[in-house]
């Protein structure tokens, strides 16, 4: 049976960017690529530890996780479709379940881990910082939240031009899409009780010909070319994304971020 594809039911002019990129077969949807996206599994040091997975969307990063050995692991998605997709790429090795991450319903002190990718960076400040106090809670001291987001920069970026690129990017995205400056983030965090130990960035080329063939390979870049040129409607969506991160891409980067929770 096929799974539907989140949002799916949604006509391509509305369907948000991630979810789009998706129909047409691109499975990396991070700003940072796979190359980040392993760097900070890496770094959030998943062996053996009990770990939880904020959106895990199509599941990608999920197998990436499992290969790193954990003792256990759990995904929480809002999104019922994306349950599914998640769900398949777990199998009998994880459980996936659908719900909010700002409000899990796991337990306290219950994870090692808390791992979120490119789905803050979709929130308000008020949103993340609920999020962020979720992940908080969920880990046991010494327990490690680590995040694949976008970031603005130069960190005195004036705030005209922070208003400019969010909206212009909700408008090509249709996400209310809200990135920080490396300043803002780990604020958010410590705010949190985190303590940040490590911060790494990566270009923003999510929709450049050399990224898509790192994360996608030639034969998927192929396949997403091909079905991009298939689709008028699609088409016009994805350059309109491109020209859009093209445009502000001095000031966008990915940041990956990985802070600890004190030990009492």
């Amino acid at each position: 049976m096929t799974i539907p594809l989140p949002f799916e039911q949604r006509g391509t002019a509305n369907m948000p960017g991630h979810w789009l990129l998706a129909r047409l077969g691109k499975r990396i949807l991070r700003p940072g690529g796979k190359e980040m996206t392993e760097h900070m599994l890496d770094d959030a040091q998943l062996r053996g530890a009990d770990v939880v997975e904020l959106a895990p969307g199509l599941g990608k990063t999920a197998a990436s996780i499992l290969h790193r050995e954990p003792t256990s692991y759990r995904g929480i998605e809002s999104d019922a479709d994306a349950v599914a997709h998640s769900a398949a790429a777990v199998g009998t090795v994880g459980v996936v379940t659908q719900g909010d991450a700002a409000a899990t319903g796991l337990a306290a002190d219950s994870a090692d881990a808390v791992v979120g990718e490119a789905m803050l960076s979709m929130q308000t400040d008020a949103h993340k910082a609920e999020i962020i106090a979720e992940a908080f809670r969920l880990l046991r001291p010494g327990g490690r939240y680590a995040i694949h987001e976008l970031a603005l920069q130069p960190d005195d970026l004036d705030v005209e031009t922070k208003t400019e690129i969010r909206k212009e990017l909700a408008r090509a995205i249709k996400v209310n899409a809200r990135p920080l400056t490396r300043t803002e983030w780990t604020e958010l965090l410590t705010a949190a009780g985190f303590e940040v130990s490590v911060v790494r960035f990566a270009p923003m080329a999510l929709l450049e010909p050399r990224r898509m063939i790192a994360d996608e390979g030639v034969v998927g870049t192929a396949r997403i070319v091909r079905n991009i040129l298939r689709d008028p409607a699609a088409r016009k969506r994805v350059l309109d994304m491109r020209g859009t991160f093209t445009t502000y891409r001095r000031y966008m980067s990915a940041i990956e971020i990985v802070a600890s929770k004190p030990q009492r």
